[in-house]
């Protein structure tokens, strides 16, 4: 196991700047989470400390050690790809033994790792098959299982479950989260998806064209996002946001929206004396159609008319609006015959954004 130090870190290929700036510092035995859009950076930053991509400019470390310039075969890191790439002339034991012989070891110790991944990984009924008589989620455990063998340093996963069904993703994220437990390797984890970062991390790293958009735990990034790219990223319905702004109304300010003005909370006190536009989020499981849904008296109501009602199994997703701009509520399947309505906002889970920077306004 080791620390992993990114130090001002860049990517260009040609004249398209890929990583534009990357620090950050992957904690001894932690599992980090790299997230974000194609085209953010995050899998090029995961094959620059893989080896696999130079290095623009910038450091790279693995414990104390520089990689700079070190071979990918040297550099004890194991990686786990999308694609699975195993040998399909080899049989899953042969796949999963294929490093430690490179390495030399014996058979009798190449056979007592084999089988303890084996066993782990739930693989021992098919350890004579090829790759080709397995499913989608029997090679990614095989893949999984070569890595495991080689007890490296540093556990790298390049969206490992994107080939997979969403009932295989689920387990396999299961799996995945059993495997650090257990062994507690540091690991580097790339993904898309939201739901893969939010179950598996203890810190999630959010990209965003080149650069790192915020760096927290899944609770910090959901509940309290730096920018609104954050906000709408993470969070499935993704949050709502409607353009408002401040105004004075004898002493007191409230956001207006539209016709509507909301009172400002406490914690956005020091937008008070300034004139900026704003972006007012609120996310959809935050609006509710009881006032006693909410454990405070801190509510606003909102009368709207239910345009339309996408059920999603357990709850319903009603879309509405305030003033022309769209606002969804995601709500119980239950309160599915409700039309004309009173909405409540839970002012203790509103967001603002500057509409310029898009960062966010909360103090």
């Amino acid at each position: 196991m080791a620390k992993v130090e990114f130090r001002n870190i860049k990517k260009s290929f040609g004249d398209v700047d890929v990583v534009k700036q990357f620090d950050f510092t992957v904690n001894d035995g932690e599992f980090v989470v790299f997230l974000g859009p194609s085209g953010c950076g995050k899998s090029t930053t995961l094959r620059m400390l893989a080896g696999l991509e130079d290095i623009t400019s910038g450091d790279i470390y693995v414990g104390d050690r520089l990689m700079n310039k070190i071979d990918a075969k040297d550099r004890d890191l194991a990686m786990v790809f999308q694609s699975y790439a195993l040998y399909p002339h080899m049989t899953v034991y042969e796949n999963i033994a294929f490093a430690l012989k490179l390495k030399g070891l014996s058979k009798r110790d190449i056979d007592v790792e084999v089988r303890k991944a084996a066993t782990m990984l739930e693989l021992t009924p098919l350890l004579d098959r090829k790759p080709k008589e397995l499913s989608g989620g029997q090679r990614q455990r095989v893949a999984m299982g070569r890595a495991m063998v080689r007890t490296p340093k540093v556990f790298l996963f390049d969206e490992p479950l994107s080939n997979l069904d969403a009932k295989l993703r689920g387990s396999m994220r299961e799996e995945i989260k059993e495997l650090h437990r257990k062994l507690q390797t540091t690991t580097i984890y790339v993904t898309h998806d939201q739901i893969e970062a939010m179950t598996l991390a203890d810190r999630i790293v959010i990209l965003k064209d080149g650069y790192v958009a915020q760096v927290g735990t899944p609770t910090e990034v959901f509940k309290r996002p730096a920018n609104k790219f954050v906000a709408q990223f993470i969070g499935n319905p993704s949050m709502n946001m409607l353009d408002a702004h401040l105004i004075d109304v004898e002493g007191e300010y409230y956001i207006e929206l539209g016709g509507i003005r909301i009172p400002l909370p406490e914690r956005f006190k020091a937008l008070a004396s300034k004139n900026i536009a704003l972006h007012f989020g609120v996310r959809p499981t935050d609006i509710h159609l009881r006032a006693e849904q909410v454990d405070h008296d801190r509510v606003v109501p909102i009368g709207v008319t239910i345009r339309d009602k996408e059920l999603l199994g357990a709850s319903i997703l009603l879309k509405t609006e305030i003033e022309g701009q769209p606002l969804m509520v995601e709500t119980q399947a239950a309160e599915l015959d409700v039309d004309n309505v009173t909405l409540y906002l839970d002012l203790d889970a509103i967001h603002l954004f500057d509409a310029l920077s898009e960062n966010s306004l909360a103090s």
